[in-house]
């Protein structure tokens, strides 16, 4: 009957697809932004976006290549007949419309055309904008996976220090309650402490939901799934002490490298040709053929030739006015896209001032909360050596070590938003 329930058990956990077994995925930042961008699926999709644009330019210039069909016809005239006369004098002659099929093969080449002239070279333009699109893409999942991977290690920071601070109210609870079983200790102080350790199993749990939640997004953007083990090889100690955050701060910034801005000139060089498009509609287009006609079943009166070629010469006229208005229509379509440049460059510069200061000042807070999380601690530690030494009451340690709770998360929010602030300045400098 065991044996029955073991192997029902392996059976059911080959069926959930779960390998309980399996290996953490370790991976330092750079090797996470490389498994990012092969793994996941909006990169994926970027570059197929990429193969379509070429595509598309590969479909525009086979119109501009000759071109060859073939086709079959076949009529039945149901016996229908054709009777004329020389002269009134001779009996008629009946001429039987006998059945027909003619197989046809066709050559046709485009000599001229302004209107596909234009759209290939706007095409190529299109196939440009998807390239720069599919590298925003990349920048994007890089930035967020370096997010991700820095939140996480931010957690399990604050985990880390949980633990400590738990370890030591446990022992300051601990002792207490042995010094108020000899009536060297009040209850009260040992209630204090148990409120003490009580906030921080909360803060525990809290944080420790915290750190699943990172994880569990570093994982969507490594495109892994929801179940695997994940260790970070790099310490959150590598980002804060071996990289210089004053380095990108002398800098300049060259609008040219920025992602956006690049899609812009795409757009600029699209409403450009969008005008020379329009413009194409005042010309002529051209195009050769070239037919050849096998008569397999042929009627008794058939005079058609078998070879035939020729010229296709389409000139527009008149079209009341409407050419003329797409004209301007475009004109009025591509001054917007200028004034929307000029607009991007602007709030680009902007943004720039902006991230600079940012990252300057998350710097200075960062250093100023470091240095009151060693002033906090060492208080703390000083009133819990008073406390054992019967100088200091509970409440002096309780208010110490919340005071130092409080600068450690303090401490922790200074580390996220000095690593946003440099991670939004790299991004807009194109340097991820």
């Amino acid at each position: 009957m065991q044996t029955k329930s073991v192997i029902l058990l392996c059976f059911i956990v080959l069926l959930s697809g779960r390998n309980y077994g399996q290996e953490a995925l370790e991976l330092s930042l750079e090797e996470a932004k490389s498994y990012a961008l092969e793994y996941n699926m909006q990169v994926k999709n970027a570059a197929l976006a990429v193969e379509l644009a070429q595509k598309r330019v590969n479909e525009s210039i086979s119109a501009f290549l000759p071109q060859a069909e073939a086709a079959m016809d076949y009529s039945n005239y149901l016996g229908a007949e054709m009777e004329f006369r020389f002269n009134e004098e001779m009996p008629p002659t009946v001429i039987p419309f006998n059945p027909t099929s003619n197989l046809y093969a066709t050559v046709s080449q485009m000599l001229f055309s302004g209107n596909f002239i234009v759209g290939l070279q706007m095409m190529r333009i299109y196939k440009e904008m998807s390239g720069t699109n599919y590298l925003r893409t990349e920048q994007s999942i890089k930035e967020l996976t370096i997010q991700a991977y820095q939140n996480a290690l931010v957690s399990d920071l604050s985990i880390r220090i949980i633990e400590e601070n738990l370890d030591n109210t446990m022992k300051i609870l601990d002792n207490t309650r042995a010094m108020v079983l000899v009536g060297v200790a009040e209850k009260l102080d040992l209630d204090q402490f148990e409120v003490q350790l009580s906030t921080l199993e909360n803060a525990m749990k809290s944080s420790e939901r915290q750190r699943e939640l990172a994880y569990n997004l570093l994982r969507y953007h490594l495109g892994v799934p929801v179940d695997t083990p994940l260790k970070l090889t790099d310490s959150l100690d590598y980002f804060l002490d071996n990289i210089d955050f004053t380095d990108i701060l002398g800098q300049s910034f060259n609008i040219q490298n920025n992602l956006d801005y690049q899609v812009m000139q795409s757009q600029v060089k699209l409403s450009e040709r969008q005008i020379s498009l329009k413009k194409m509609n005042f010309l002529p287009t051209l195009s050769g053929y070239y037919t050849y006609t096998n008569k397999i079943l042929r009627s008794d009166f058939d005079i058609s030739p078998k070879n035939v070629i020729g010229l296709n010469l389409s000139i527009p006229i008149l079209s009341s006015g409407m050419r003329y208005s797409q004209v301007n229509q475009a004109r009025i379509q591509h001054e917007t896209t200028l004034n929307n440049k000029s607009l991007l460059e602007e709030q680009l510069l902007l943004q720039e001032r902006q991230l600079r200061f940012n990252l300057a000042s998350a710097y200075d807070q960062y250093l100023n909360r470091r240095h009151n999380v060693e002033v906090t601690l060492r208080i703390y530690d000083s009133y819990q050596f008073k406390y054992e030494q019967g100088v200091a009451s509970s409440l002096d340690v309780a208010t110490a070590n919340n005071n130092y709770l409080q600068a450690e998360s303090d401490y922790l929010s200074s580390i996220v938003a000095l690593l946003n602030a440099r991670r939004e300045l790299q991004k807009l400098m194109n340097q991820l």
